[in-house]
């Protein structure tokens, strides 16, 4: 069902219900080309989804960021979260591989992600960038953007983890939690320790499903960004 199909405003419990029959039946069928799409293990698990929900609903979150959307499992845990918060709440996510009005067989997604938010009725409810979010970042942060969590699972080379990490650490708010998937991976795992040791940001959950494993980061001061330029710690 569309948001445009719905004669009230979508709920934290519809979108729990769509998420789960989503899970349940693993593959959606791409209405740009009618191809199916197996969801996993390209997207996060339920229970990441779940973990990734609970930060969001104890962390009281109204305003969260995203840097890849990919299917979009990981956007409807944080829709549901949202709507458990406030109905004034709003996502923004980044993701240059959904295609959008481009080729479809040219990638994985084939713009299963917008699709889907559609579907769940929560589409206005995600403001969405078709680009890099190594370059939306620095936008939304000279726009004067402010966020209360984000969650980091685009581009998993090292370089752009570490922008993500860099950007996001100063778009949210003071000690503000990162939720960054597959840091079993290099990229991340070593982008993290950078934030941890010379930032000052702290590890508060750590967990794996599948081929996923995630970390739930703890942001400090923004004085850490203008630490003596001779300060640096090896990690």
């Amino acid at each position: 069902m569309s948001s445009h199909d719905r004669r009230e405003p979508v709920t934290a419990d519809d979108v729990e219900a769509f998420r789960q029959r989503l899970i349940a039946e693993g593959s959606v069928v791409a209405t740009a080309d009618a191809h199916a799409r197996e969801l996993f293990p390209v997207a996060i698990g339920p229970r990441e989804g779940d973990a990734l929900l609970a930060w969001v609903r104890k962390e009281r979150a109204h305003r969260t960021l995203e840097s890849g959307l990919g299917f979009a499992i990981s956007t409807l845990s944080i829709c549901e979260g949202l709507l458990a918060n406030s109905r004034d709440a709003l996502h923004v996510a980044a993701d240059p591989y959904q295609f959008v009005g481009l080729p479809m067989h040219s990638t994985t997604y084939a713009g299963v992600g917008l699709q889907l938010l559609e579907e769940a009725g929560v589409r206005d409810l995600v403001e969405f960038y078709e680009e890099e979010s190594q370059i939306v970042f620095p936008r939304l942060l000279a726009e004067g953007r402010q966020f209360d969590l984000a969650f980091i699972d685009g581009n998993h080379r090292f370089e752009a983890v570490f922008l993500d990490l860099i950007y996001a650490g100063r778009l949210l708010r003071e000690r503000a939690i990162i939720f960054l998937d597959d840091v079993q991976i290099a990229g991340p795992k070593h982008a993290v320790q950078f934030c941890v040791a010379n930032l000052g940001w702290v590890v508060e959950a750590e967990g794996s499903e599948g081929l996923h494993e995630w970390a739930v980061v703890r942001t400090g001061s923004h004085d850490a960004f203008l630490r003596p330029y001779t300060e640096f710690v090896a990690f």
